[in-house]
């Protein structure tokens, strides 16, 4: 087996390649780092490690691997037989085609935005990083009438859980807790996130990273 390190911060994007590792049964070394507020506190070090200061990274007998759709590819890898990347080629496609939405739109594009607004304008005054957030929230309802548009079945790709699951879950998970805004008008995404709450992997995850399933 390969050794496996993981770098991961409660209740951050990290949470989706963590339910990856749990469902492919791989064993790996957990290094867990906290929040300051709604900063992560990575020690000095760390920036050899990962020069961007952000997680998920996985390393991989020595490979440093960073940025979550990289460190997901790398998780599916390790474990082909749990078909993480989807069945056949086009899901696989579809599989990048939902994680880089998510990744460059929704994570950073959006919740960006909202969670850390001071990195998007240069005026200092709150009340301009309120307005950022606003914009924000009103994104957030797009990108949730999008989600919830190409879901079709229990899981976002095929018939099977694929690495875009346990992101849309994280995601979910953040407007639930950190949004305000209504989640009624997404009931398949909803019923996704409900279902994903049954897995032990995610069981496991929550557990692990001390947070509280979302008994949607």
């Amino acid at each position: 087996m390969p050794d496996i390190k993981f770098f991961f911060a409660p209740g951050a994007c990290s949470v989706a390649p963590h339910v990856l590792l749990h469902e492919a049964g791989l064993p790996y070394e957990p290094i867990q780092y906290n929040y300051a507020a709604t900063e992560i506190q990575f020690p000095a070090d760390y920036t050899a490690l990962n020069p961007k200061r952000r997680v998920p990274v996985l390393v991989v007998d020595g490979e440093v691997i960073t940025e979550l759709p990289a460190v997901s590819t790398m998780i599916s890898q390790l474990a082909p037989e749990k078909q993480f990347f989807g069945k056949t080629p086009l899901e696989t496609v579809r599989v990048y085609e939902w994680l880089n939405y998510l990744s460059g739109t929704v994570h950073t594009g959006t919740y960006g935005q909202m969670i850390r607004p001071w990195r998007w304008t240069t005026d200092a005054d709150p009340k301009a990083h309120e307005r950022v957030k606003d914009k924000a929230r009103e994104r957030l309802v797009e990108n949730f009438a999008i989600i919830e548009d190409k879901l079709q079945g229990v899981y976002a790709v095929g018939d099977g859980l694929t690495a875009v699951d346990p992101f849309l879950y994280i995601l979910y998970r953040w407007a639930k807790t950190r949004s305000g805004i209504d989640l009624s008008p997404y009931p398949k995404y909803t019923a996704l996130v409900g279902a994903l709450e049954k897995r032990e992997s995610v069981k496991t995850v929550l557990a692990k990273e001390g947070l509280e399933a979302l008994n949607v």
